[in-house]
């Protein structure tokens, strides 16, 4: 148990004193006393809190067990105890599309929050919308730093505050969100006339009336914003003694920055926080708290088993057809490289709209699982893309399809980087590019090719998002040239994809390359007969470099492959041979890459493990033999598969960026761009 006088965590209001507008309302419970302004005996007050459930609302697993568990937590305690969401509840699920909110807020109102906050998903359906699912809500919605603009009044359906007094303690609570949630919803503020406001100072300023005016114990902050914003939040407020986060997803056990205590439990209803605060005189003392997991060992509530399974049970059930590979969903996955499911749903939205490419971004593909091989029903599809967005395509030029490329490359070295690892964050269809993961080079976009042939600066192509990422404030989307709209939703036409194939079989094709060292192998001529090896300077000048043979493989401009019979490293150079009518077959097809793998002596990184070298080579094809040509079609391997460079990471160092990099000891992963003469 740790003693600590909690500060005040509240935030987001620009002018002095509290809003006439924005006037929060008192509510007690029946059970609750006079109201307490100055408490003189010790009391232990309980506070439960989640968030982030959305996909899991539409599953029948881990939010029944929540509610189990909820009532089970409130049956442990003889004292006042209160049940808070920190947003993002009813949105994204596999049932946004067919019933929007309803089946959360039914799932909601049997979990008995006494209060919500309105996270960035909740207004998914647009602000209209936040009135309908809050006048539904047996328990009020908050948000307390978006107002309209002329008004200063809050969004219809949402106080900016709430007062609820059990067991007589009075605790008080204020919703608010941080700038990212303009950026994280389809919906335009300022076109919907609403003004965002600063957290830091409205939140500080409700927590001051809390105290002054309502004379409550405990001030709690819902702060849909995650933990970092949370820390900088309670080190620069005051009278805020609690802040329940949303937003990042992360398990984060309860712990008190400067005075405040911060707790986060993850999401999708892995877990239930649980805080017991000890108030006297009207201040919190003493605390502890803890996340409880919920776990298989958690019996399911009935009554939301059945509402989930009620709502499924019809338009869920559906099956689309079959998928021969395993489907990921994880965040982790997509947001760091190309995965099968991401290609099948670019190649879904090519399909739709025959545009040249498509794209789609990595935080749109949701529910965090893995599905198949098997059967995928229209609940997996919409579980995974459970948004209501549809299908836009535009006009772009090589060099602004280049940069919205090189606008999500998230660098090793960047704050981002340094906490989940170098990312491409977008998943394609029709393009193939390599990405330098590093800030030592001004241009993290290489090797670009759009269905097969080298991309053209000056040319146009067409290129489909999700509705989405058409609004992307600052992009080459924002003002883009629209050529279609098609506003069949994108589970939808996923599903519809699936089900005109019958069975899919997608893979990692290798459209998206992540390199981390760039060198020079010169020139090699290509006869069709024998062997033919490549050689560069290893990637760093360490003398314990180890090649794996078994790493080292060639792909062209259509991802076709070619695997390296051997490769060494002696005195400071790298080798690598291949068969070579194999190699000379790739590069009759196109431009030729060459990768593998190493190890960089260094820190642990967050995600990749080895690194990846480029080493460029002119191809000179020469004549060939009748004989000759007829083996070196006899024996040459070309398949699509897995990309190695999926599986590698981190930071080695390109002749032309001056930067060192120390090796441990596996080297792979080397790029050798043939080029054809």
């Amino acid at each position: 148990m740790r003693t600590a006088t909690l500060l005040v965590v509240c935030a987001l209001v620009l002018s002095a004193a509290v809003p006439a507008a924005a006037v929060g309302s008192e509510t007690a419970t029946p059970a609750a006393t006079e109201a307490n302004a100055t408490q003189t005996e010790s009391t232990t007050v309980t506070i439960l809190s989640y968030n982030d459930v959305q996909t899991a609302m539409a599953q029948n697993g881990s939010v029944p067990r929540l509610a189990t568990l909820l009532e089970q937590r409130r049956a442990a305690h003889d004292n006042p105890t209160f049940t808070f969401g920190a947003g993002d509840e009813v949105s994204p699920h596999s049932m946004s599309p067919i019933s929007q909110w309803r089946t959360p807020v039914k799932v909601l109102n049997e979990m008995q929050p006494d209060a919500e906050v309105v996270g960035n998903h909740d207004l998914d359906y647009g602000f209209g919308a936040v009135s309908n699912y809050s006048n539904a809500s047996e328990f009020p919605w908050l948000l307390a730093n978006v107002v309209d603009s002329e008004t200063g009044e809050t969004v219809p359906g949402t106080e900016p505050y709430e007062v609820f007094e059990k067991g007589g303690v009075k605790v008080g609570v204020v919703g608010l969100v941080d700038e990212k949630i303009k950026s994280k919803t389809a919906v335009d503020f300022q076109k919907q006339g609403y003004e965002l406001r600063d957290y830091s100072e409205v939140g500080s300023e409700y927590a001051t009336m809390l105290k002054e005016e309502k004379n409550v114990d405990v001030v709690v902050t819902l702060g849909h914003f995650g933990v970092p914003v949370a820390k900088e939040f309670a080190n620069s407020t005051e009278n805020v003694d609690v802040v329940l986060v949303g937003d990042d997803e992360i398990a984060y056990e309860p712990k008190a920055t400067d005075g405040v205590v911060i707790s986060e439990a993850a999401g999708r209803a892995a877990y239930l926080s649980e805080l017991n605060l000890t108030v006297e005189n009207g201040e919190v003392t003493k605390w502890n708290g803890r996340l409880v997991e919920t776990d298989e060992n958690v019996t399911k509530d009935s009554e939301v088993s059945n509402i989930i399974a009620d709502a499924r049970s019809e338009q869920l059930s559906r099956v689309a057809g079959k998928t021969t590979t395993e489907l990921d969903a994880r965040f982790s996955s997509n947001y760091h490289d190309e995965t099968a499911l991401g290609n099948l749903i670019t190649d879904a939205f090519r399909w739709q709209t025959d545009a040249d490419v498509a794209i789609t971004n990595a935080g749109g593909i949701r529910s965090n699982a893995q599905y198949g091989p098997g059967n995928l029903t229209a609940g997996d599809v919409y579980n995974v893309l459970p948004f209501n967005n549809h299908l836009v395509t535009v006009e772009l030029t090589g060099s602004e399809l280049e940069a919205l490329l090189q606008s999500q490359v998230v660098t090793l070295e960047s704050e981002t980087g340094q906490q989940y690892g170098a990312e491409a964050q977008l998943q394609v269809s029709g393009v193939t590019y390599e990405w330098l993961g590093h800030e030592r080079a001004s241009d993290q976009i290489r090797s670009l090719y759009v269905n097969g042939d080298p991309v053209d600066p000056d040319a146009t192509y067409t290129v489909t998002v999700n509705s989405y990422m058409a609004g992307w404030d600052g992009s080459v989307l924002e003002n883009a040239t629209r050529t279609g709209v098609d506003y069949t939703m994108y589970g939808e036409v996923v599903y519809d994809y699936v089900a005109d194939q019958g069975t899919v079989s997608p893979t990692d094709a290798n459209r998206i390359r992540r390199i981390d060292y760039e060198t020079d192998a010169g020139g090699v001529e290509l006869d069709g007969e024998g062997s033919v090896t490549v050689t560069f300077e290893k990637p760093t000048a360490a003398n314990n470099t180890v090649v794996n043979s078994r790493s080292f493989h060639a792909l062209n401009s259509e991802n076709e492959r070619v695997n390296a019979t051997s490769a060494s490293v002696e005195d400071g150079t790298v080798s690598v041979t291949f068969e070579d009518g194999a190699l000379r077959t790739l590069a009759e097809s196109g431009d030729v890459e060459v990768y593998g793998n190493y190890v960089v002596d260094r820190p642990e990184r967050p995600y990749f493990e080895n690194s990846v070298v480029n080493a460029e080579v002119d191809a000179s094809l020469v004549e060939q033999s009748t004989t000759t040509q007829s083996t070196t079609e006899s024996t040459t391997t070309t398949e699509n598969t897995t990309n190695a460079t999926t599986e590698d990471e981190s930071g080695g160092d390109t002749p032309g960026f001056g930067v060192g990099v120390a090796l441990a000891a596996v080297l792979g992963a080397a790029l050798v761009a043939v080029r054809r003469a």
